[in-house]
């Protein structure tokens, strides 16, 4: 998953319904560490973006970035849904079934 694919639209591409991991995904949890990639704030890392998984609120960071911690945290956990955790983002992303809603 690539940062411009997901931020370029909300909605599922056009007919599509969205996967049922997003249609009953958490709107937002409580994140676990508001304050950036929980991570990458442990080991003084960087990021670039935020991503939030909307299963235990694990703030992780982008693929764009060194440390890729929120697609590892799916790796490691498989919870399949998480959102952008960068002000004004609204978009979802399903790992499982590589959709965004």
């Amino acid at each position: 998953m690539s940062d411009r694919t997901v931020e370029a639209s909300d909605q599922p591409a056009t007919g599509q319904q969205p996967c049922l991991h997003l249609r009953v995904a958490a709107p937002m949890p409580a994140a676990r560490t508001p304050g950036g990639c929980e991570e990458c704030l442990a080991t003084g890392s960087r990021w670039v973006r935020l991503r939030m998984c909307l299963t235990c609120g694990h703030v992780g960071c982008c693929d764009s970035s060194p440390g890729k911690h929120a697609t590892a945290h799916y790796q490691a956990t498989g919870h399949p849904v998480m959102r952008s955790f960068e002000p004004g983002g609204t978009w979802r992303w399903c790992y499982v079934d590589q959709q965004r809603g």
